[in-house]
């Protein structure tokens, strides 16, 4: 079964395709297929997500997926929530995950609750209609590093301390972090459910 993705991170499909590979799903980027990007006027993880699976699978007429991702931080209120990918546009700099540690290590100087969640929403549909959309929700609590330790990971892994393993996410084997990640336990879940709901099996 082909299920477009609805992102065009790179680093998002070769995580989800690698998990979702053992149903016989293969992942395909919106952007192969000349899918355009899809608003995301929404304020929690789970309508964003939806939007873009409802976006990916009318233009394409195939199954979607989507996750809409964020680091959620106490001591902010849960922002940036889902504006993590811009987060460091608030602060001048441009988009990217180096400027989103950067602009978040000066944010977090002088805060002393460092405890924050990445959160993963996965949404799958089988059609734009499809009325019983899959929801998967995957989280993991960890301590915001005082500085980026780590080369495997993107986003905010090199910053998000895992008091579990004792390292950020960068730092682990790409494996570990994959079976751990907010991302991970969300497709971890999300399989189940194409598997049971989708596969009857």
């Amino acid at each position: 079964m082909h299920i477009v993705l609805a992102s065009n991170n790179q680093g998002k499909l070769a995580e989800l395709d690698a998990m979702f590979a053992p149903l016989g799903c293969q992942l395909v980027r919106q952007g192969d297929m000349g899918v355009p990007e899809s608003p995301e006027p929404f304020r929690t993880f789970v309508e964003n997500a939806l939007a873009k699976a409802r976006n990916a699978a009318q233009h394409t007429g195939l199954p979607a997926l989507a996750d809409d991702a964020g680091l959620c931080v106490d001591a902010f209120g849960g922002l940036p929530g889902v504006d993590t990918a811009y987060y460091a546009t608030q602060f001048g700099y441009a988009k990217g995950d180096d400027n989103n540690v950067k602009a978040l290590l000066e944010q977090m100087k002088e805060v002393t609750n460092r405890r924050a969640a990445l959160v993963s929403t996965l949404v799958a549909v089988r059609s734009v209609d499809d009325p019983e959309p899959l929801i998967a929700v995957g989280r993991v609590v960890g301590q915001i590093a005082p500085a980026p330790v780590g080369s495997n990971g993107f986003g905010f892994d090199p910053v998000m301390w895992i008091p579990e393993f004792g390292q950020t996410f960068a730092q682990l084997p790409v494996e570990v972090k994959n079976a751990h990640s907010h991302r991970g336990r969300a497709a971890t879940t999300m399989a189940t459910l194409i598997r049971t709901n989708w596969l009857g099996a």
